[in-house]
Order: C-alpha cells, then sequence, then structure tokens
C-alpha cells in the first residue's frame, strides 16, 4: 500500500517540479542574458590584447600581470574598499536610531508616511542630489557661510574624503533607515517585555535582544549600503575630487588611455568577485543560527 501511494504521488511531483520551473523561467533567462552573460563577457574581454588601439581576442595574462604590478591599481582597491566600509558603518550608526525610533516609539500610520518620506529622495536625480551637495558643502557655500556667523571656518569639505562620504550616504541613507525599520518593525515584542520584565535596562535590551532578533535585516542593509558605495562613480568624482582615483573612476581613466577596455575588464572583474565574496559572507552572516552553548 505504501508503494502504490508513493507512485501515485510522483508524477504530482514531477508536475508541481514542472510548473515551479515554468515560473522560475522568466527570472532565469533574465539573468542569463542580462547578468551571467555580460560578465562571462567581461571575463573573457580581461585576456584580450589591444594593439594600436584595436582590442584583439587573444588569451593572454598579460593585462592581469600589468594592472596587478601596478602601485595605484592597488591603491585604489584599498582605497575604494576603505570608504566603502566606512560609509557602510557610518551609514548603519546613523540610521539605527532613527530605525528605532520609527520600529518603536511612533504609530503605524507615522511609520508608514515617514517610510514615504525616505523614498521620495529616489524620485529624483542622484546626480542632481550630489549637486545640492556641491553647492552646501563649497568654501562659499551654505555650511561655511553659518560658521562664518560664529567666527569659524571656511573649512575645505570638497574634493576630500568627507565629501565622499557625505554623498554615499546621500545615496545609501534612506535605504539602509528603510531596511532597518522593517526588521525591527518585525521583532516580537513581547520578547522585549519580558527582557524588560526580567530587569533589563533599555541599552541592555537593546544589545541583548533587539539587535540579535533584527540581525539579518541590519547585516542586509549594511551589505546593500556596501555594494552602492563600493561601485558609486558620481560622489568621489564630483565630491571626492577623484584624487586618489577609486576604482570606478579608475576603469574611466583606462578606458580613455589608449581605448584599454580589456585592462579596465580586469578592474571590474576584480570588483565583482570583491563584491561578491562581501555579499556571501554577509548573507552566511546573517542567516547563521546562533549555537547553544
Amino acid at each position: 500500500m505504501q508503494i502504490d501511494h508513493a507512485q501515485n504521488n510522483a508524477p504530482t511531483a514531477r508536475r508541481m517540479d514542472l510548473f515551479a520551473l515554468t515560473w522560475r523561467m522568466p527570472i532565469i533567462v533574465w539573468q542569463v542574458l542580462f547578468f551571467v552573460g555580460p560578465l562571462l563577457f567581461m571575463v573573457a574581454m580581461s585576456f584580450f590584447l589591444v594593439k594600436n588601439y584595436v582590442m584583439q581576442e587573444t588569451f593572454v595574462f598579460d593585462n592581469w600581470s600589468k594592472m596587478f604590478s601596478r602601485g595605484y591599481f592597488r591603491d585604489s582597491y584599498f582605497y575604494t574598499l576603505f570608504l566603502a566600509t566606512l560609509s557602510t558603518i557610518s551609514a548603519s550608526l546613523l540610521a539605527f536610531p532613527a530605525s528605532f525610533a520609527l520600529a518603536f516609539k511612533v504609530s503605524d500610520s507615522t511609520r508608514r508616511w515617514a517610510l514615504f518620506l525616505l523614498i521620495i529622495p529616489f524620485f529624483t536625480s542622484y546626480l542632481v542630489r550630489i549637486f545640492s551637495w556641491y553647492v552646501i558643502l563649497a568654501e562659499s557655500g551654505v555650511i561655511n557661510g553659518m560658521l562664518s556667523t560664529i567666527g569659524l571656518g571656511p573649512y575645505t569639505m570638497l574634493n576630500t574624503k568627507f565629501g565622499t562620504v557625505v554623498g554615499y550616504m546621500t545615496l545609501t541613507l534612506p535605504l539602509v533607515v528603510v531596511l532597518q525599520t522593517f526588521s525591527l518593525a518585525n521583532i516580537d515584542r513581547n520578547l522585549v517585555q519580558a527582557a524588560h520584565n526580567l530587569g533589563c535596562s533599555p541599552w541592555r535590551t537593546v544589545y541583548t535582544v533587539i539587535v540579535p532578533l533584527a540581525k539579518t535585516g541590519l547585516i542586509v542593509a549594511a551589505l546593500f549600503c556596501f555594494i552602492l558605495s563600493f561601485g558609486d562613480f558620481v560622489s568621489p568624482y564630483y565630491l571626492g575630487g577623484s584624487k586618489p582615483p577609486t576604482l570606478p573612476i579608475l576603469i574611466i581613466d583606462t578606458t580613455k588611455s589608449g581605448q584599454q577596455w580589456p585592462r579596465a575588464a580586469v578592474i571590474a572583474v576584480v570588483m565583482m568577485a570583491t563584491l561578491i565574496t562581501i555579499a556571501f559572507a554577509a548573507i552566511t552572516l546573517a542567516y547563521r543560527k546562533r549555537t547553544s552553548r
């Protein structure tokens, strides 16, 4: 009887698998055409050569050896990594108080309106928002004008690391607040109340209860911030002065230098490998279950 029952369920299981595969095919085709395909072509291009401004389809490691032997490539890589990490830490720390307040201190209606207002900046051009900061951070801009009234400044904020990080957070901070708020709002309030009843102080409750319960959302928000910052071109170019150049700026400079698209492909592949590695590590950490002692 059990064997007959299993045989009867086998066609049903196959039909369910075919049904699920049918609904998955559009996203699979999309990923293959617009992500996997271009990525494989970019990897292949990194082994081509450019002679007399003409790209030749070969398979040599000259581009890789030349790029990794250049000090400016290593400097740009670690500089980009440092700025993206600094932006991620800064955005996560600045976003958490706002996200905590939206999740625990306001009504559902107020939270919905706040999230809507946080999404509105994405309706405008990122380049326009960066140019608004260009006016604000200039030596004769708004901030230095306000500081001059109390006898301070002017301070140089453009063409600095500070300007670059400000631009990064213009892009990422609203997104980080939204993702953190969703994560914190889904925490079971009974667990927080139980911690208070057991004598936990507010700070200890946040550290030992709320942050571990919202760990997945907090890490995912930080990951999005890092990915967007690591690959951004606009902020380091217009607010950071592009000196020293980040990796996206280095890609542009490399393509302008003798049409060296293969060497630019090396930089892009290194960036993709870095982001994929960090993404897998972050997702593994986010969804890893705590082991009991």
